[in-house]
């Protein structure tokens, strides 16, 4: 790293490191001068103008943050750490656009997965078996479909989801409530190492910030900005999965809920969101359905995936002629209507059809009814 580089990254983090400076001032700082550089260049006086208080504006005039923010830099090489700054490439456009964005992510991993379509899987850290099969279920196949999975790695659906996803192959970014360095629930350190090496592990806190029950709630602002939407599998009325429903709104997400037992409280919070509006899902497709038509067809193009038509071996092209023999403009059909008439032949799996039927659904030769019945579209 050049010198210059390395005194940058040192003004960044500087700023960040700065007490009572909040990360929305931050970046209406850097926003307003173009540069840490350019902030740490101001008086006083001048900081204040632009709205900060008085010991604000001083620390930064004084460079009291410098010792620090050297501190943090060894640390950085150290763990294998790097940042993201708001002004870098890598830093995802909508994360950006968000009310509050981080000024920086540290991060360890793949940073460039910040950049590919994402869905949150968030749910309780005490899933019910149903819980637990859920959320390994959506994780997987939208791992599979190419998307990123984005949770906070804590107990419960969090784990699941990300060990889901790895264990087809897929990308997942955890985003912690602790530095990024440090491995929060204990027992996640496996899993920690695993998405450091095959996915990424992010955070706005600095290295070796304990995992304060304050900063979760807060962190939660980042896995719903990451993502093109959240997915919520089991939680309490007021849990933290519920925070980041409603982040996600405010954000203008779209939230999909998975409905539970109405006896059960750990449904009481997806069952809730369901009645004011979130999307209720039974099955990945769902999810995929609802995608923005232009990450639809990213996917698609992408090819990287089992899911999608370009990577499915030539037996799943035979199963698409097949279905497509099945299907008529007039006479919708459903999952269980197809695979008994698919299995006649040889057996077929639900998971095989749905990819079929996703992928014919994109390439408009099908269309999806109310009641998740097809037909073929009439050309």
């Amino acid at each position: 790293m050049a010198v210059m580089v390395e005194q940058e990254e040192v003004l960044w983090l500087a700023l960040r490191m700065t007490p009572q400076l909040g990360a929305r001032r931050a970046v209406e700082l850097v926003r307003r001068y173009g540069s840490p550089g350019a902030i740490f260049l101001k008086d006083a006086q001048e900081l204040m103008a632009a709205g900060l208080s008085a010991s604000v504006a001083r620390s930064i005039e004084a460079g009291s943050a410098m010792d620090d923010a050297l501190e943090q830099q060894r640390l950085l090489r150290a763990t294998e750490t790097e940042i993201v700054t708001l002004m870098d490439e890598r830093y995802p456009d909508g994360l950006g656009q968000i009310f509050d964005p981080p000024l920086l992510l540290f991060t360890r991993g793949n940073a460039e997965l910040m950049q590919n379509p994402a869905v949150a899987v968030v749910g309780t850290r005490r899933p019910s078996a149903y819980g637990t099969a859920v959320a390994e279920k959506f994780a997987r196949d939208l791992a599979e479909a190419g998307l990123v999975v984005v949770s906070g790695m804590a107990r419960g659906i969090d784990t699941v989801a990300h060990k889901a996803a790895l264990a087809v192959g897929g990308k997942t970014v955890a985003v912690l409530g602790c530095g990024a360095d440090v491995v929060y629930p204990a027992e996640n350190r496996q899993l920690a190492a695993q998405i450091a090496r095959d996915g990424l592990i992010l955070s706005e806190y600095p290295l070796r910030t304990p995992g304060y029950p304050q900063n979760f709630p807060v962190r939660n602002r980042i896995v719903s900005g990451l993502s093109q939407g959240v997915l919520i599998v089991e939680g309490a009325q007021y849990s933290g999965s519920s925070i980041t429903a409603r982040l996600a709104m405010d954000q203008g997400r779209e939230v999909f809920a998975v409905p539970g037992n109405v006896t059960s409280k750990q449904s009481w919070g997806p069952n809730l969101l369901i009645r004011q509006g979130a999307r209720l899902v039974q099955e990945p497709s769902d999810v995929l359905s609802d995608l923005p038509e232009e990450t639809r067809r990213r996917l698609k193009m992408q090819g990287r995936q089992r899911l999608l038509l370009d990577e499915i071996p030539h037996p799943m092209h035979q199963l698409r002629e097949r279905v497509m023999r099945l299907l008529s403009p007039d006479e919708p059909l459903t999952i269980d209507d197809l695979i008994p008439r698919l299995n006649a032949s040889e057996v077929v799996s639900p998971s095989e059809l749905i990819a079929i039927l996703f992928e014919l659904e994109l390439d408009g030769v099908v269309r999806q009814l109310p009641g998740k019945a097809y037909v073929k579209v009439w050309q």
